[in-house]
């Protein structure tokens, strides 16, 4: 399913990026899922800037509970400490 899917989107590399973070995002991916997408994106030179940018403009579409599951399992999954004063 994977096999040439940013060639056959038609879109430019940050872009496709950004909208598979976009999609993980939606489906409350793994931690694991971000750190091979977000960390191919840094590869790419995708600003962090855009990335959080991402998850701003999603966030009324897939809603804030996401939001902050996706910002722990992104914390998660490049060993951040991302606790709250709650914890």
């Amino acid at each position: 399913m994977t096999l040439d899917t940013f060639e056959r989107s038609g879109l430019d590399e940050e872009t496709y990026l950004l909208a598979r973070i976009a999609a993980l995002v939606a489906l409350d991916a793994s931690a694991p899922s971000y750190l091979l997408n977000i960390g191919t994106a840094a590869e790419a030179g995708v600003p962090l800037e855009k990335i959080q940018g991402t998850l701003v403009a999603i966030a009324p579409v897939v809603g804030s509970a996401r939001v902050v599951s996706a910002a722990r399992s992104i914390g998660e999954a490049f060993e951040l400490d991302i606790s709250t004063q709650d914890e």
